[in-house]
């Protein structure tokens, strides 16, 4: 079970790519997400997010003892905060206009994780896995919020 939580936390192997695992794991969290909501336009984010959320709960204690606090190889949390991102994001399914919406939300979401403004910072402050996880589903969740602004603007 200890490899699962490992493989798992690290996204089946991305969080351990060399130089910024972080946006590796959000990277290759958007196919994922825009699966997700092709499968199921009404909930199927929703769903993928409960599921993120709670594969980031059950894997981050395991990667935690493998790889040190906060480890830079567990992005199942940028999965979760990288999915709050498209919540209301409203895919056309055409490929041009939604590439070009998932890398908006991509790089918005990277800009405020890295960052880590507005409170983003005190919440990864949180100890265990709950402070591991909380950071990036702010981030997401201001990435959220500016890409609807660029959105009502554009």
């Amino acid at each position: 079970m200890k490899k699962v939580k490992i493989w798992t936390g690290t996204l089946f192997g991305a969080g351990l790519l060399p130089a910024a695992p972080g946006t590796w794991g959000s990277f290759f969290t958007l196919p994922l997400i825009y699966l997700a909501s092709w499968l199921h336009p009404g909930i199927g984010l929703i769903v993928f997010l409960i599921l993120t959320i709670l594969l980031s709960l059950w894997s981050a204690p395991e990667n935690v003892k493998q790889f040190g606090e906060d480890p830079s190889q567990f992005v199942m949390d940028e999965s979760a905060g990288q999915t709050v991102v498209f919540l209301t994001a409203g895919f056309h399914y055409t490929i041009t206009e939604d590439l070009i919406l998932l890398l908006g939300g991509f790089l918005l979401f990277r800009i405020f994780d890295v960052l880590k403004p507005l409170g983003i910072k005190t919440l990864e402050k949180l100890s265990g896995k709950y402070g591991i996880l909380a950071d990036d589903l702010l981030a997401g969740l201001y990435a959220l919020i500016s890409l609807e602004l660029l959105l009502l603007f554009i």
